[in-house]
């Protein structure tokens, strides 16, 4: 009797000694949250890939569900304030869609600014660290920043020169592209992505800027029949803010922060940008299978562009230099940045 109380009250001691480790060894879910349905290259190559590497290397203990196309209520503008107010965990998100929020990262969507979206991205971190952790992104966590490939124009009828902008209805994601359409004689109309193909089929738009690698998802291609490409220039492009919520990652166990950490910075921003780049092939090759028409740009062309979208960083330094910041140094840091993580 006495050795079977001894071993009863072993076994329990390891069995309590085992729920201890159990508890402590805490985990975490994490709700992430975005805009795109999940077959979407951004989702499916990017946020799918980010967030499996995240739950393999903490062996479980770290568990994303995923919520795409606004799964979690809401419209894609309300994703940072649903990061904020922790009704999302984690959230992807268009910078641009809470204008003046993050005005000094709006430095690379400038027109002409870039054509490389790893060296951009990499750029926009390290550009982000230096000015903007501290009070733009200080409400939150940013995990990556990253911009799409060289942005193009997607219309109806064909555009070539600036003068065939002249009353064409726009989408355009930001307000710094917004601005640029507006001076190059467009009438711009603002909304989130996922709205272009019913505004395109519906005729509220003539015209949209995106990339091509989302095109794909949204059938742009069967909505238009034209692609204006900048030869080896990019019109523009849109910064994107991957982050977590700020709480919720203090609340984790420090070996918890750390495989968020290692899963975080300008390498996972350069990948980022560079994985979003690289489907832009694939879905350029839909709108040339199906015989649309491919518009490039040579270099007289670019010109015109460039000559007529200059007055949009000039009016963007001013506007930089009335809020307190050096305008024209912003433009020059983001540019040096960009062309020293050019390989």
């Amino acid at each position: 009797m006495k050795r079977r109380n001894l071993m009863g009250l072993v076994a329990g001691t390891a069995m309590a000694l085992a729920m201890g480790t159990t508890a402590m060894a805490q985990e975490v879910t994490l709700k992430m949250h975005q805009f795109l349905p999940a077959q979407a290259n951004v989702p499916k190559d990017i946020l799918d890939v980010w967030a499996d590497k995240v739950e393999a290397e903490s062996e479980g203990r770290i568990k994303i569900e995923r919520y795409p196309a606004m799964q979690l209520g809401g419209k894609p503008p309300e994703l940072i304030g649903q990061l904020e107010d922790g009704i999302a965990d984690i959230v992807w998100t268009v910078a641009g869609y809470t204008p003046g929020r993050f005005p000094q990262g709006e430095v690379f969507e400038l027109p002409f600014m870039m054509t490389d979206a790893e060296a951009t991205s990499r750029a926009y971190w390290e550009y982000a660290e230096a000015h903007m952790f501290e009070n733009e992104f200080a409400p939150f966590k940013p995990i990556a920043l990253w911009v799409h490939g060289p942005g193009l124009i997607h219309s109806k009828e064909p555009i070539t020169s600036v003068k065939d902008l002249n009353g064409v209805k726009l989408r355009a994601p930001t307000r710094v592209t917004n601005m640029l359409f507006t001076d190059l004689g467009a009438t711009p109309v603002g909304m989130p992505v996922p709205a272009v193909p019913e505004a395109l089929s519906k005729g509220v738009i003539d015209a949209t800027v995106i990339p091509y690698e989302v095109t794909a998802a949204l059938k742009v291609s069967e909505l238009v029949g034209n692609h204006t490409e900048f030869g080896n220039s990019s019109l523009y492009t849109t910064n994107f803010i991957f982050a977590m919520n700020k709480d919720k990652y203090d609340a984790m166990p420090d070996d918890l922060k750390a495989v968020i950490d290692a899963n975080s910075g300008a390498d996972v921003s350069a990948w980022a940008g560079k994985t979003m780049q690289a489907a832009d092939g694939p879905a350029k090759q839909v709108a040339v299978d199906r015989g649309n028409n491919i518009i490039v740009l040579n270099d007289e062309q670019v010109a015109e562009w460039r000559e007529a979208s200059k007055g949009v960083e000039a009016k963007w330094i001013e506007e930089m230099t009335a809020k307190g910041f050096d305008g024209a140094a912003l433009v020059a840091e983001a540019k040096e940045r960009i062309m020293l993580n050019t390989k």
